[in-house]
């Protein structure tokens, strides 16, 4: 009997336990339930523009109009480096080989056509001079004998064949002391000097433009063959642009029309040009055609060639619709513009204000103002927020707080 009885009170025990436990449980499905219907409630709730009255549009300089027409210029952006012309850039390279003996210039420095630049000691160069002092000794005699010649030819009293011989070595002569005077010339060495008995071992290395030494190759002590290059003068005075422009935007690219250049690697630098030159192939495979233009660098700013350039090349103006660029916030990669929805007034109190968020796309940018393209037609007349929009977005995505 007692064993019937403790087994009698731990089933109530028990009994009692699974219903608190039900009763517990169905108390947080409740709440969880209420809590899901009022959180969808708010959202369902939650306006999707925003209203300000317009002490808070003051306060924070939101101002409202209309969007504009206005004539805002095409452009096509290309990529390009700075470069110059062949003929404002030299080599400067030997004729005959030989031994530096002096360089007389640095890398940077500006120089004058002709100017020495280094000279080059050559044993050679002493064989030519004395070839030529005896060439030209023969070529005395030789001319005195054809002039002799020609005189008795006139008088009637020499033989045709005398005279022909004389004429002959005479040419002969001349040619081979002009060879002589021609290749002292392109050494740099004076043959007026050297009938007076001024032999010279070096000869000098002249600059052929105008313009800054680049880079120094040889050394001095080196030996140098002909034709070998030891410097490089270029004149950036005529310095251009040469830009890629791919085949999409290629129609619209025409000679005469303005170029402003950002220089990407001297603080954006920005200068101006006009397009001068358009090629008729594709670089490789690129689908891009090479566009010279010429620059105006009336500031005289240290441009170098081989700079990278930004260039955005104006094709002409058109009408478009247009806002302040400040007008047009940014958010998860798209863009965006706030409309006036509805302007009123509550009981005759302060004005109130609501704006809604519109997604467009951007165009051109000149002055300040910015083309807009909305994905959805604006009303007519409607207004937007021209100023502004930065703190409407920031309200309306709950950065700010309310007022």
């Amino acid at each position: 009997m007692h064993l019937q009885l403790k087994i009698y009170r731990s089933i109530v025990v028990v009994s009692c336990l699974a219903m608190l436990l039900s009763c517990s449980g169905s108390s947080e499905k409740k709440e969880s339930d209420t809590k899901e219907i009022s959180t969808e409630t708010e959202t369902e709730e939650k306006p999707e523009g925003l209203s300000l009255t317009q002490r808070q549009m003051s306060a924070v300089g939101i101002e409202i109009g209309l969007v504009e027409k206005r004539n805002l210029d095409a452009i096509v952006k290309a990529n390009g480096q700075l470069a110059v012309p062949p003929q404002n850039k030299a080599d400067v390279s030997i004729l005959s080989g030989g031994i530096i003996n002096h360089i007389y210039v640095l890398e940077g420095q500006q120089v004058k056509r002709g100017q020495i630049l280094a000279t080059i000691a050559n044993q050679e160069l002493i064989k030519i001079q004395q070839d030529y002092l005896a060439a030209k000794n023969n070529f005395t005699y030789i001319q005195a004998e054809y002039e002799r010649q020609t005189q008795l030819k006139a008088a009637g009293a020499g033989t045709g064949k005398s005279f022909q011989l004389a004429q002959a070595t005479y040419n002969a002569e001349r040619s081979r002391l002009t060879s002589y005077q021609s290749q002292l010339r392109q050494l740099g060495i004076s043959s007026a000097k050297i009938s007076e008995g001024n032999i010279v071992s070096q000869f000098p290395v002249v600059s052929p433009i105008s313009g800054t030494v680049g880079h120094v190759i040889a050394n001095t002590g080196a030996f140098v063959d002909p034709g070998t290059s030891i410097m490089e003068v270029v004149d950036n005075s005529k310095i251009h642009c040469d830009l890629t422009v791919f085949e999409k935007d290629l129609m619209q690219v025409k000679v005469g029309q303005k170029v402003a250049f950002q220089l990407t690697n001297q603080n954006n630098q920005l200068i101006t040009g006009t397009i001068n030159g358009i090629n008729k192939s594709f670089e490789n495979e690129s689908k891009g055609v090479v566009v010279h233009a010429v620059i105006n660098n009336s500031e005289h700013k240290n441009l170098i060639p081989g700079m990278y350039v930004t260039a955005l090349i104006s094709t002409g103006s058109q009408l478009t619709s247009a806002v302040p660029v400040e007008a047009v916030v940014r958010s998860q990669g798209k863009q965006y513009i706030f409309i006036v929805t509805e302007e009123e007034e509550e009981n005759g109190k302060e004005k109130k204000v609501s704006f809604k968020k519109q997604e467009v796309t951007t165009g051109v940018s000149e002055l300040g103002y910015i083309e807009i393209k909305p994905l959805n037609p604006l009303a007519k007349n409607v207004k937007i927020a021209l100023k502004g929009a930065f703190y409407l977005e920031s309200k309306s995505a709950g950065g700010a707080e309310e007022e």
